[in-house]
């Protein structure tokens, strides 16, 4: 079994605050964006969320643009 110097298993991408390749935790949080309370059922959408290991910044995204 390969050893690895983090022991969180996550993605390397590009972090804007590091200014560099650093490991994040990404995953997909469903969301609610209507505020009027009849339409909530009607108005969730998948977001791409990653955090980045190193400073902890976070970036979501939109995954339909529907």
């Amino acid at each position: 079994m390969a050893t690895t110097d983090h022991p969180f298993d996550g993605l390397t991408e590009y972090c804007m605050r590091c200014d560099r390749e650093t490991l994040h935790s990404v995953s997909i949080q469903i969301r609610t964006e209507s505020t009027k309370q009849r339409n909530t059922a009607f108005s969730r959408e998948p977001y791409r969320v990653s955090e980045c290991q190193e400073c902890n910044a976070r970036e979501s995204q939109r995954m339909n643009n529907a």
